[in-house]
């Protein structure tokens, strides 16, 4: 199966795109998703090499950040095994668990941010989900066009 694009959003004061930069190999875990649809994304859908817009929300503007690839297959996410941990699950358990997690490789920074006003202001990127009022889902699946014309128009100048 071809390559898949997908957008998944995080709060960039709590782990942002220069974080995933900075980690070894530029590498590092997407956990704590507590959503069934998001879930059902990453443990059925994603694969490695799949391309990933990684977006900053809850930020003034929300905005496409970087350019990320999805770096292993799913795992059962350790957090939900974790009674210390935020994303402890008490009716998980690893002989079933209920979430997974996948590992995700920075690939560049965008030479600008592409703010969530561009994106909606864009009609080659109607349909694309993230413009959509009250879309709210942490993962969603990209177009491969829709992934495109993001990168096209990080670089352009505003």
């Amino acid at each position: 199966m071809a390559d898949r694009c997908w957008l998944m959003k995080t709060e960039p004061d709590v782990y942002g795109f220069a974080d995933l930069m900075a980690a070894p190999d530029q590498t590092d875990i997407w956990d704590g998703i507590r959503n069934y649809q998001a879930r059902n994304f990453i443990r059925d859908d994603m694969s490695p090499g799949d391309k990933v817009l990684f977006y900053h929300s809850r930020c003034d503007p929300p905005h496409v950040a970087g350019a990320a690839e999805v770096a292993s297959s799913a795992q059962p996410d350790p957090t939900q095994f974790d009674p210390a941990s935020r994303y402890y699950d008490p009716k998980s358990s690893p002989e079933a668990p209920r979430w997974f997690m996948v590992r995700v490789r920075g690939i560049r920074a965008l030479e600008r941010t592409v703010s969530l006003a561009e994106l909606k202001a864009n009609q080659r990127l109607d349909g694309m989900l993230v413009t959509r009022r009250g879309q709210r889902l942490s993962i969603q699946p990209v177009d491969h066009a829709h992934f495109d014309e993001v990168l096209r128009m990080a670089s352009e100048p505003t």
